[in-house]
């Protein structure tokens, strides 16, 4: 992918890790099948890991620096909270060749991926983002912002658009319980 791009555009200066898959199975982690977490976290945490590597060698090959940013989502947990994780090794790595990474984790957005989860589940999501919505050009000003030369002395963050959210998805049971809890705790509506 990198050569490619290499190849048709002259060199690389923004890799936009936004790959990523919701497992087949919503089950408690008891309940998942472990090819289903290798599959998911083969395109998760491995594939970014492939984007910011390959991406970080064509940066410091061309001696100019670069923007490396990767997409972290509470709605699999799991293999999403490594993608935070890599990205803060690797802000700390590669700062010194003036290259910056950092993730988003946008929340549920209006996509087919969330819609097909079920209108429920997304409801019941959306009841506790602070702005009640959210659609992809809006996360694509966020990230063209944290390619853009304006965000240069930014590195090693995520940044989040839902932060009660934020990694806290296991299963649909809990995420019903924990909505639950949340709106006690913060009163952000009754409880159900």
């Amino acid at each position: 992918m990198v050569e490619g791009a290499v190849k048709q555009l002259g060199g690389l200066d923004v890799m936009v890790a936004n790959a990523g898959v919701a497992g087949a199975h919503v089950a408690d982690l008891t309940e998942l099948p472990v090819e289903e977490w290798d599959r998911v976290l083969s395109i998760n945490a491995r594939g970014p890991f492939l984007c910011y590597k390959y991406a970080a060698l064509q940066m410091i090959q061309q001696g100019r620096g670069g923007r490396i940013i990767g997409a972290s989502s509470a709605a699999y947990s799991a293999s999403k909270f490594a993608v935070r994780g890599l990205t803060q090794s690797a802000a700390l790595e590669f700062g010194r060749y003036g290259i910056t990474v950092n993730a988003y984790s946008p929340g549920l957005i209006d996509t087919p991926m969330i819609t097909s989860n079920g209108a429920e589940m997304a409801r019941l999501y959306t009841e506790l983002s602070p702005l009640k919505r959210a659609v992809p050009e809006e996360i694509a000003g966020l990230v063209s912002y944290l390619a853009s030369k304006e965000s240069q002395f930014i590195t090693g963050q995520s940044v989040s658009r839902v932060p009660l959210l934020q990694f806290a998805v296991c299963s649909p049971a809990s995420v019903v319980a924990d909505i639950n809890q949340w709106r006690s705790l913060f009163r952000l509506m009754p409880p159900r």
